[in-house]
């Protein structure tokens, strides 16, 4: 057993004075101060260590330092574990500490060892309630989808949807979680169950309590998606009247307006289903991780996030190249620009928190799309018109969330007179 550290009266009684002067330490005299007397009296210090040291952590000059933020939350999460257990707080300041440690981890390219932190924040969160307002069983799942290991993520979000629906969340809350699931089910290959959980994401709308509803725009992007869905399992007639329902919808917003609601932001949620519909050809190399389909951006990691916008530039240089004799590439033009849309949409939706300001500037990108789709029209007819129909729906579901609904319900007519369902 090693030996007790030799404690130095003097250390302790300084470090008492510094946190007694009339001015207040700073960040780091506070860590170097609870270093000395947690060895006095650990019990009422450790904590307060911890919580010193996590706030250091976060000290403007360290932000972009993030070998030494680790070695401050590594610090701490060694101290949280060596306060006596069932001390008050113990589980949450440990939980803090692992989750800050997870993100520094993440931000090097230790991908496992995040993992691994993951793994016990799940497992603490399974046995202790209100550890924090960040759902680490949630963190898992993302962590995992990111990895490709879709079967073990759609797991974990149907034992999130199970744990918070008898909880009432607001709509915003659980209509984005259910779509999550929904996208990863389809990645795992699991086209009945990810119908099913789509089913219920479109049925909230339906619930007893007129106040639970989510905006009738959400209900349009899910409809949108939900038969985008359908089409890609082979369901034609399921799809078809999903679309029908989608009309109706949007017909109702052309004509009323949007109702009135507790909750929901409808243009992330339109951005993040947007994504998850060009997800199977937006997958990035697979020498590396990438986005989740159904996950917003400010759920991915870091390096997935960077590499993904990192391709923003690429996509434009390629499209240009193509201009030079547009008839001739006009399919991969169309292809590319669309994944160029999307992720300029999403590069939107994730940097700022005014989006809704911000989306009338995609809205070059969302006409120049249906020319494209115009001109392939006019040179191949049978493949262009159900090509334009799809692009009609994006610039739709767009217009939806600019507020023009008029002219979002002239490009949804126009698409299922294409596709032969608007009867």
């Amino acid at each position: 057993m090693n030996p007790s550290p030799k404690i130095d009266h003097d250390d302790v009684l300084r470090a008492r004075t510094k946190l007694l002067a009339s001015a207040g330490p700073n960040r780091r005299e506070r860590v170097e101060a609870y270093r000395v007397l947690a060895q006095v009296s650990p019990t009422v210090h450790l904590p307060r260590l911890v919580d010193a040291l996590l706030s250091l952590s976060y000290e403007h000059g360290l932000r972009d330092s993030h070998p030494l933020r680790l070695a401050l939350c590594e610090e701490a999460v060694a101290a949280a574990r060596t306060i006596d257990r069932g001390a008050p707080d113990r589980e949450k300041l440990l939980f803090r500490a692992l989750l800050l440690c997870h993100r520094e981890l993440y931000a090097l390219g230790r991908r496992p060892e995040g993992l691994a932190v993951l793994a016990e924040m799940v497992a603490m969160e399974r046995t202790f309630d209100a550890l924090s307002g960040v759902s680490a069983l949630h963190l898992w799942a993302t962590a995992l989808a990111e990895e490709g290991r879709h079967a073990e993520a759609a797991d974990a979000l149907a034992e999130r949807v199970a744990a918070i629906r008898p909880e009432r969340p607001d709509f915003d809350t659980l209509a984005r979680l259910l779509a999550e699931w929904a996208a990863t089910l389809a990645d795992a290959g699991r086209a009945d169950e990810a119908l099913a959980a789509f089913e219920v994401l479109v049925d909230l709308d339906a619930e007893e309590a007129p106040d639970d509803r989510g905006p009738l725009a959400c209900h349009f992007y899910a409809l949108v998606r939900y038969a985008e869905l359908l089409d890609g399992y082979g369901h034609a007639e399921r799809a078809a009247a999903a679309r029908q329902s989608a009309l109706a919808a949007l017909t109702e917003l052309a004509t009323v307006g949007e109702r009135t609601v507790r909750s929901g932001d409808p243009a992330p949620f339109w951005a993040t289903l947007l994504a998850w519909s060009a997800a199977d050809g937006e997958r990035l190399a697979s020498d590396g991780p990438y986005p989740p389909s159904g996950a917003g951006p400010r759920q991915w990691s870091a390096d997935v996030r960077q590499r993904y916008f990192d391709r923003l530039v690429t996509l434009r240089e390629q499209l240009n190249t193509l201009a030079e004799d547009p008839d001739r590439h006009l399919p991969e033009s169309l292809r590319l620009h669309r994944v160029l849309t999307v992720r300029a949409t999403v590069q939107c939706e994730q940097s700022t928190y005014a989006f809704d300001a911000q989306l009338p500037e995609l809205q070059p990108l969302f006409d120049e799309g249906v020319e494209l789709a115009r001109r392939l029209c006019w040179h191949d007819p049978d493949a262009g018109s159900r090509t334009l129909a799809e692009v009609l729906i994006d610039r739709s579901t767009f217009r939806t969330a600019t507020r023009r609904f008029d002219a979002a319900l002239n490009d949804f007519r126009e698409a299922l007179g294409l596709r032969g369902d608007d009867h």
